[in-house]
């Protein structure tokens, strides 16, 4: 199937299922089940697209989202790799900082909020922090599992052939363990998107979240509605890159066709 052709597929699926969505939505409106007032319906809530995309402070707020997203999450997704490989090479080691990862992974990043506004402040610092921990943990322990689960053919292959050290990462441990470090960058995505929204409504005084509790307090439900479209939009295409950044580097290390 050529590249044009996969693309088309594709978004004929991601329309489609779009368009299920707002089936849904204006069914339940149709029911009468609710008032306007408590849902606005798909035509409500454009308006209030238009109303905030003309006076600017949709991209305002989104462009302060993306920004704050990518600063934490490239962090956490280098950080996260770079300790997986190393700690997933060092068993004896891994084996005495498991137990404390497992401990602290579970715990929600806005959990630790009221400490992280303490020590950094007010502004897109917490919010980073927050993005920070809900994306390291995934890509961590899945780089360690990768890593680990490197098949023993290919190290000692590698070992007959005296590759050195960057050869063996580059070359054998990371192409293995890319499946499973791909897994974790997916996960890590959706994961810190969605701490990231918490994390604005918290502390934030811009953002997609806080422009949704700014909206509530207003209640102006229609630009609730508004800005929770363009938060799962916006996830979608950041899911939608992490696919096409995994397609191009799993084809240059003949993972995939």
């Amino acid at each position: 199937m050529s590249t044009w052709n996969r693309i088309w597929k594709k978004t004929t699926y991601i329309l489609s299922s779009l368009l299920l969505l707002l089936a849904i939505w204006q069914g339940i409106i149709l029911t009468g089940i609710y008032d306007r007032a408590l849902l606005p319906s798909p035509l409500d809530t454009w308006k209030a697209v238009e109303e905030l995309a003309t006076s600017g402070v949709l991209f305002e707020h989104l462009g302060v989202s993306l920004l704050r997203f990518l600063v934490g999450y490239i962090i956490a997704a280098a950080a996260g790799i770079v300790l997986g490989i190393l700690l997933g090479r060092l068993e004896r080691v891994w084996q005495i900082i498991d137990p404390a990862i497992q401990l602290l992974r579970p715990v929600s990043p806005i959990a630790w909020s009221p400490f992280i506004v303490l020590w950094f402040g007010i502004g897109n610092m917490p919010a980073i922090v927050i993005i920070f921990l809900a994306a390291f943990f995934p890509v961590l322990l899945t780089t360690v599992s990768g890593v680990r689960k490197v098949s023993p053919v290919y190290l000692k292959v590698a070992q007959n052939l005296e590759l050195g050290k960057s050869s063996l990462l580059f070359k054998v441990i990371v192409p293995a363990a890319f499946p499973a470090i791909a897994s974790g960058l997916h996960l890590a995505v959706g994961s810190a998107w969605i701490f990231l929204v918490s994390g604005e409504m918290v502390g934030a005084q811009s953002g997609l979240g806080f422009l949704i509790v700014d909206s509530r307090n207003m209640i102006r439900l229609d630009l609730v509605l508004a800005g929770i479209v363009f938060i799962g939009l916006s996830g979608l295409l950041l899911d939608q890159c992490l696919r096409l950044l995994e397609r191009v580097l799993g084809k240059k290390w003949g993972e995939q066709a």
